[in-house]
């Protein structure tokens, strides 16, 4: 897959401001936080909850891209005597700073997520709290959910234990760094055993026939004023750094339906016409799927350097649609309760400054574990968050896909009527004239229409670029 960069930058560039503007009104975006609310997080920030509990000497770490200064997530890895490995993860303790009932909780419930845009983000809580106070930012002690996991040698699951504590990281990695440390060997221990449990983990992940789709991700590039975009690969350390999170939202799924009381994160099985239409869609890219084998063994044997493999790794996200939230209370635990796509109850716990869901699931464990009932004002949202969520995170994804549109278009808008080299990677079903292709250079992903014949899923085309205009058209082509 391309790793080129293109950035916009001059002329080019002087449409988003006011284009990426106009995006923030129509779809509702919060702006400035109310005066009530920064009041209330400066209160917080200098007078928290804290805890009892002291683990500073834990020496944890964050993993996170080079430039996010919102940390969620703190771990400590080690080896268990006799065998095996205990994960120390440290999730930020939103509700030591947020007041249930209050201004801030109000309007974290208005805002549901953290929403990124090219030249700015709009954060579920004020900046003094999630990039600062709650933030776990290295030598900062700060209060925190802190889990306790503990696996045997072959990564499964013996113990979980969650309480809350203080914490102190000692080290802000980034993907890339903790990657070429491990490669080369001079990673501390801590940091080393990423490779190791994450391997465990991913393992164990094929047997229960989870799916990872391992898809470059088209990406926006920020530099100053400046824009690009990319196609980033994962690295082994990403895969690694996720199944640390995919094993704590796991033990806290379990702990939740241990208790009858929570709110999970569900996906069904897709149905098998979808499953049949990938199967279609893989003969016509001549990949060889045998009958035997199942759909999750086939994605890991597939290299997305391929273009043939490629385009079927991006049809495959189409089983991936249909997640939710579900909420349960009381013992009675709801006919569907597991993720398909990681095989396995699962929740989300691990990102609470940048998503409502996860301070209430912390609670909810938080509960499990000591035996008591969860706080009231967690039974007194529970319901409403199914929706709030799939609100919110519908939005997020518009933000997401409208941002890539809209610097496609600036990036592209004084070359209508060029030529480019570009792989089909998606063919409408009843349209097959109709699609999405993938340059080769630059990193655009865009529709395709126009043409007499069908288009050649998989297979390389010369298209035309038929319009680009940030703001007033999306980026269209047209077989050449």
């Amino acid at each position: 897959m391309p790793l080129r960069h293109l950035r916009v930058t001059g002329a080019a560039r002087e449409p988003l401001g006011a284009v990426l503007s106009d995006l923030r009104t129509r779809l509702d975006v919060p702006a400035e936080f109310p005066a009530e609310v920064l009041a209330e997080a400066e209160a917080a920030a200098a007078a928290p909850r804290l805890p009892e509990r002291d683990e500073t000497d834990v020496p944890f770490f964050t993993v996170d891209p080079p430039t996010s200064t919102d940390l969620d997530q703190a771990m400590h890895l080690s080896r268990r005597p006799g065998g095996g490995y205990r994960v120390r993860y440290a999730i930020a303790d939103v509700a030591a700073f947020v007041a249930p009932g209050g201004a801030l909780d109000a309007e974290a419930h208005r805002r549901v997520t953290t929403l990124y845009f090219p030249d700015a983000r709009t954060p579920l809580h004020p900046t003094v709290l999630s990039e600062g106070a709650a933030s776990l930012l290295p030598d900062r002690t700060r209060p925190a959910v802190l889990w306790t996991i503990d696996l045997d040698a072959d990564g499964r699951t013996v113990a979980t234990d969650v309480t809350r504590a203080l914490v102190r990281s000692r080290a802000k990695l980034d993907y890339a760094g903790v990657q070429k440390a491990i490669d080369d060997g001079t990673a501390e221990e801590p940091v080393a055993l990423l490779r190791a449990i994450g391997t465990l983990r991913e393992r164990l992940e094929q047997e229960r026939g989870g799916i990872s789709l391992d898809v470059p991700e088209q990406e926006i590039e920020t530099d100053g004023d400046d824009y690009g975009l990319a196609f980033r690969a994962p690295l082994p350390a990403d895969s690694w750094n996720a199944q640390i999170s995919l094993l704590t939202g796991m033990a806290a799924a379990d702990l939740m339906l241990a208790a009858g009381d929570g709110v999970l994160r569900t996906l069904p099985a897709a149905p098998d016409g979808a499953v049949g239409r990938l199967r279609h869609s893989a003969k016509a890219l001549h990949i060889d799927w045998p009958h035997h084998v199942p759909y999750a063994a086939l994605v890991r044997s597939l290299d997305p350097h391929d273009p043939h493999h490629a385009a079927f790794l991006q049809e495959c996200t189409t089983l991936l649609r249909g997640a939710g939230y579900t909420v349960f209370t009381g013992g009675e635990l709801p006919e569907l309760t597991t993720h398909a796509a990681v095989a396995a109850p699962y929740t989300h716990c691990t990102a609470p400054l940048r998503r409502l869901v996860d301070r209430y699931a912390s609670e909810l464990c938080l509960a499990a574990v000591a035996g008591q009932a969860p706080p009231e004002w967690v039974f007194a949202a529970l319901p409403g968050l199914p929706k709030e969520m799939a609100d919110g995170t519908r939005r997020a994804n518009t933000v997401e896909r409208e941002c890539v549109d809209i610097v496609e278009a600036a990036l592209l808008r004084n070359r209508v009527g060029e030529l480019f080299d570009a792989v089909v990677v998606d063919v409408k079903d009843h349209e097959p004239a109709v699609g999405t292709v993938q340059l080769t250079d630059p990193a655009v992903v865009a529709r395709i229409e126009g043409g007499s014949s069908d288009l050649p899923l998989g297979e390389q085309l010369r298209v035309r670029l038929t319009q680009a205009d940030p703001g007033q058209a999306k980026v269209l082509f047209a077989p050449a």
